[in-house]
Order: structure tokens, then C-alpha cells, then sequence
């Protein structure tokens, strides 16, 4: 017998019952984007692998153990997008909308690819909301990005359940300062790490500091502090953006072994964490990115962003129950026929009342079947009313109106008068 077909590992379906919640998510953050002024910016999931290795890093775990790459016919090296940053700044590369100093304000939304082990709340198939910003180098900026965070965390009921944590890396002169002064004290306790820390001294010494081995984090302890060697510049900077975060009403932790897993960061970066998901605790994180364009071949320009994974806190609603009720009811009202005659007036009274109630949610039952068929179907939709068009009610003009959520008796409605009381009862219901 041949092998049943299934998703690939870590590659997962999102099933009828579960996109209500996918959507809910998605259209408050974009209705908040709106609010700001964002626009959003759609690119391919296939990008050239030179631009990953250029802009992530080739030392970096996701460049080295995690993209999905491959050779097309052509021979070309393409890769499965790992992340959005990447892919937005050589879209506004190749069109130029950044040029002359352009202030742009994107973000995307689109399955990501890393080949990591399958767990809750990490998969191979991820997906991101991702928000970009060029051309404006000032905290106040870096601010909003984490204002609006904040905002869509109180939105979504959840904002007692985030931390966010700060750290600043200053300019790629500071960094490299403090990279020759980590390395220094890090060789001096070679033994002590664990081998994986090993590997990265030598080839990416800062990611170190996020190590969750025990014994390595002992080491760290007595390691040298970023905070020490960050230029005038970040160093302002970064006490700019704690000013604006206080003056909002933000709470923040300090955390000086945050630097995030790409190379391309600079200055601010922060990570909205939990503990609510077990071990996959960052739903948020982001910073800024000022050298990358000049890397990717442009001219020089400051850059700022954030990725937010919507697996983890679709996850994160559901663990915490902040669901609004009407999420899990996709139905609000249920329209039963019987006869030829009643399913064309009820197929032309359905859309009548779609004309004047277009946010209105009915369902009109296809297949005919009997009065108690069509009622189980009506129930199980969850619908908070049925109408009813039999024989009586197409000779009086009338729809039966029955509640099936609640009290109430079933009572007549005039055609006419249908949309207003739907509105008036589905609203109050």
C-alpha cells in the first residue's frame, strides 16, 4: 500500500476552525498600522541566497544550519525567504523609493522558511507581521515602533503577559571594540564553555551572550558590558529612546546579553518575551539596521524594524482565553427553505438584507433536506437565529425569526422589515 501524502515536518495546515482567530489577529495589526500611517509592501518568498548571506551573515546560524536552499534550472542559488528585512530592503533598492532621503514606513505580512527542529511555537514554516522604517535616524522612531507594540497589546488583551527588554549594541566601531574585549575574556575561559559557544568564538563571539548553557552563562557574568564601550552617539541615543518609552508609560528591562541573531543590527534592539509559551518566549523583537542598505550596495541609510510571529501569538491569545466571542461564531444568522417556491424568495431575501447589512454574517442552506435537517444544520453553524420560509410564510409574505442562542419565542417578520430588526437583534445579541 503506498504511503499516505502529508504536510512536510514543521510545515502545518491551518485549519477552517482555526482561521477566525488568523484573521482577527491580522486585521487588528493592520488596522493599527493604518492608524499610523504605515504602508504595506508585498515581496516573493524565492529571493537569490547572495542576498541572505550579504545582509544576515554567513556565520550566522540561519545563513549556515537553517535556509532552505536550492538550484533551479537555470543554476541559479535561490533560497526560501528566512526572514522579511532582507527582502524589504532590496525591494526599495531595485525600485529606488528610498532615494534622496525618502522617509518609507512598510510592512509585510508572509510565511517565512527555517529549517529548525519542530516544536510548539517553532516551525519550519512560520508567519510574520514585519514592519520597516528608512530615513529617519532618531530614537523618537525606534519609540514608535515599540509604542504601537505596546498599543496592540492592549488591543489583544495581553499586554500583562509581555516584557519588553532593552539593549543598545552602539555603532559597528563600538561593537567591534567590545567584540576584541569579549573575544579576550572568552578564550581566557575557553574550557568552560559549552561547544557550541566555542564555535561561535570564532566566528560570531556576541551571540555567545544568549547562550543558554548553565555553565556559560556562569562565565558570562563576570564578562565585559556592552553598555561600556558604546559610543557619545548610541549612547544618547539609546537614553533618548528610555526617555520617550517613560514618558508613554512603557515599563522596560535593561538586558545587556540581548543582541539578536543577525549581524546586521546596530544601536537599539529589543525583544518582547513571555511565559506564557514554554521555552519559545520572544513573540516580538526587532532594532535598528543603519549600515544595512550601504551593505546591500546602497547609498548610505538608516533603517529600524520589527518581526512579530503570529503563530506565537495566535498561540498566546488562545492560552490566555482572549478571544472575543464573536471569533469563535462565524455564522450570526441561519436561513431555512422548504419547497422550490421558499428557496428562491429566500435566495432573493438573502440578498436584499446583504444589500443593507453587508457586515451582516448569514448563511443561506443549500441542499434543501427536512425541517429537522436543516435545523440541526442551522444549530451547528452556530448562528444566533434562524428564519424560516415555508408555506405559511411565503403566503403571508413573513420570514420565521427563531432565536437559537437564548430566550425567546419564534415570532414573524415582515419582509420588509427584516434588515432593520436583524440589525437591531444580531447587534444586541
Amino acid at each position: 500500500m503506498s504511503k499516505s501524502l502529508q504536510a512536510i515536518r514543521g510545515m502545518n495546515d491551518i485549519l477552517p476552525e482555526q482561521t477566525p482567530l488568523w484573521r482577527y489577529f491580522e486585521g487588528t495589526v493592520a488596522r493599527l498600522l493604518d492608524n499610523y500611517g504605515y504602508k504595506q509592501i508585498r515581496m516573493p518568498i524565492v529571493e537569490f541566497t547572495e542576498l541572505f548571506k550579504r545582509s544576515i551573515g554567513e556565520v550566522t546560524d540561519i545563513v549556515e544550519k537553517e535556509m532552505y536552499t536550492f538550484e533551479d534550472r537555470n543554476g541559479d542559488s535561490l533560497t526560501l525567504r528566512p526572514e522579511g528585512t532582507a527582502a524589504c530592503v532590496r525591494a526599495v533598492l531595485e525600485h529606488g523609493i528610498t532615494g534622496g532621503g525618502q522617509v518609507q514606513k512598510l510592512w509585510y505580512i508572509g510565511p517565512m522558511f527555517r529549517h529548525e527542529r519542530p516544536q510548539k511555537g517553532r516551525y519550519r514554516q512560520f508567519h510574520q507581521i514585519g514592519l520597516e522604517v528608512f530615513n529617519l535616524d532618531g530614537p523618537d522612531i525606534d519609540a514608535e515602533l515599540i509604542t504601537m507594540t505596546w498599543r496592540l497589546w492592549g488591543e489583544l488583551g495581553i499586554r500583562d503577559a509581555v516584557k519588553l527588554e532593552l539593549n543598545s549594541l552602539g555603532t559597528s566601531e563600538s561593537r567591534g571594540r567590545y567584540r576584541e574585549a569579549l573575544v579576550e575574556y572568552l578564550s581566557a575561559h575557553h574550557d568552560k564553555l559549552d561547544e557550541d559557544s566555542q564555535r561561535r568564538l570564532k566566528t560570531n563571539p556576541l551571540r555567545v551572550l544568549d547562550t543558554k548553557n548553565a555553565d556559560t552563562q556562569a562565565v558570562l557574568v563576570d564578562a565585559p558590558k556592552m553598555a561600556d564601550y558604546l559610543d557619545d552617539e548610541s549612547r544618547a541615543h539609546f537614553e533618548g529612546l528610555k526617555a520617550r518609552l517613560d514618558a508613554v508609560g512603557i515599563p522596560y528591562v535593561l538586558n545587556p546579553k540581548l543582541v539578536r541573531g543577525l549581524d546586521y543590527y546596530s544601536k537599539t534592539v529589543f525583544e518582547w518575551v513571555t511565559d506564557k509559551l514554554g521555552a519559545q518566549g520572544t513573540v516580538c523583537a526587532g532594532g535598528r539596521y543603519d549600515g544595512l542598505v550601504e551593505q546591500m550596495g546602497g547609498k548610505p541609510t538608516t533603517g529600524v524594524g520589527f518581526a512579530m510571529g503570529i503563530e506565537r501569538l495566535v498561540l498566546m491569545l488562545e492560552t490566555l482565553e482572549q478571544i472575543p466571542e464573536e471569533i469563535s461564531r462565524q455564522v450570526d444568522v441561519y436561513l431555512c427553505a422548504f419547497g422550490e417556491e421558499a428557496e428562491l424568495a429566500g435566495l432573493a431575501l438573502a440578498e436584499r438584507v446583504r444589500n443593507q447589512l453587508p457586515n451582516l454574517r448569514l448563511q443561506v442552506n443549500a441542499g434543501a433536506g427536512s425541517f429537522k435537517s436543516q435545523f440541526k444544520k442551522a444549530d451547528k453553524s452556530g448562528a444566533l437565529y434562524a428564519l424560516i420560509l415555508g408555506d405559511d410564510e411565503m403566503a403571508q409574505q413573513v420570514v420565521g425569526f427563531k432565536p437559537l442562542r437564548g430566550q425567546g419565542e419564534q415570532q414573524s417578520i415582515a419582509w420588509d422589515a427584516l434588515a432593520a430588526h436583524l440589525a437591531t437583534c444580531v447587534v444586541q445579541g
